[in-house]
């Protein structure tokens, strides 16, 4: 769940991206994952799933190599892009499905990213 205020915009990184809706200084801490909230599958359970329903989780999920399930953002979280000098990255020593951190000051209106490779285990750059 994200823990500051965003919006979407169409972003100059990939398609739809998000973006700061609000000053986020360096340190704080942007999304946790929300049991109640967010969603986690197995492998198991996404292979369970009917195709059409796996297809559209390959676009808004990821496979979280660190706790080998399909997380699925219900929020706009979803649409934050990749970025190999991210603003925020996440922290696994907070939390097992990790905590995104600022990595810096993201100004209002800034797109918020993050680096795929270090969350997911199989990616298409």
């Amino acid at each position: 769940m994200l823990l500051v205020k965003t919006r979407i915009a169409p972003s100059p990184v990939h398609g739809i991206g998000l973006f700061a809706d609000q000053f986020i200084a360096a340190g704080t801490h942007t999304w946790r994952f929300v049991p109640e909230f967010d969603r986690a599958k197995t492998v198991e359970e996404f292979a369970a799933l009917p195709p059409h329903i796996q297809d559209w989780l390959k676009h808004y999920a990821y496979l979280d190599y660190h706790v080998g399930q399909h997380i699925l953002c219900v929020d706009d979280a979803r649409f934050m892009n990749h970025s190999t000098n991210p603003t925020v990255r996440p922290d696994y020593a907070l939390d097992r499905f990790g905590v995104d951190i600022a990595q810096r000051d993201i100004e209002i209106g800034e797109e918020i990213t993050t680096d795929y490779r270090l969350i997911e285990k199989q990616i298409q750059l």
